[in-house]
């Protein structure tokens, strides 16, 4: 069998291993399992809620530059009408929502000329390369916590950086920390029983597969 370039990744520290056979079953859409989830506060700061996941791909096209910034990966899509008219908050029709972050940006560079307004968008969801989804159990049944509702208008879906800084397609495989931040994890939550359901994208929109970890309360997992 033909020797391939073959990395392991550990914690998003890059070690360059020797030139080694992986498994021949390395997938070309990745492929996560769960690893670790903790929880970690801070004094006078945000606290983290961390989850860690194990990954390998066959080519290594993981991850997302900060200048990843054009399609596919662009930020938002720009509403028009009819016309082709941008649709601004004063214009709206009546089957546009009510002003929230997500749904409006103000003052947006639309096709390199700032708008100075109001606009309605959608976000572009290959954006991120990062998917997390909130559950809050109770009488054993699950409940999807969703922050892009009000009053939050947010979500904890975001990016990791660039695995492989060169495009030679290699195996890799390893371990991803993603650490979100927030004040509100504890007034929030407080002694809910909750699960994450995370899911992750290379950079040819293959979505690997979703995964959940084990119910946990935040005092249980506080490190």
């Amino acid at each position: 069998m033909k020797a391939k370039g073959y990395i392991y990744v550990l914690v998003l520290t890059f070690l360059l291993g020797a030139c080694v056979s992986p498994p021949d079953n390395f997938p070309t859409v990745p492929e996560i399992n769960f690893s670790d989830i903790s929880y970690i506060e801070t004094d006078g700061g945000a606290d983290s809620l961390i989850i860690a996941l194990k990954f390998k791909d066959a080519e290594g096209d993981l991850g997302l530059d900060a200048r990843d910034i054009n399609p596919p990966f662009h930020p938002l899509e720009f509403l028009r009408d009819n016309q082709g008219n941008l649709i601004t908050y004063s214009n709206r029709p009546s089957s546009a929502p009510d002003y929230n972050p997500i749904d409006w940006a103000v003052d947006p560079v639309v096709d390199n000329v700032e708008i100075k307004d109001t606009v309605w968008v959608e976000q572009n969801p290959n954006f991120n390369n990062i998917f997390v989804q909130f559950f809050i159990k109770r009488n054993d049944e699950y409940q999807e916590f969703k922050w892009s509702d009000p009053p939050y208008y947010t979500t904890f879906n975001g990016r990791f950086p660039l695995i492989l800084s060169s495009d030679n397609p290699r195996a890799i495989e390893g371990t991803i920390k993603y650490s979100m931040q927030s004040l509100g994890w504890r007034s929030i939550f407080r002694n809910d029983t909750i699960r994450l359901d995370i899911q992750i994208q290379d950079r040819a929109l293959n979505k690997s597969n979703m995964i959940s970890t084990p119910d946990f309360t935040l005092n249980q997992i506080m490190k």
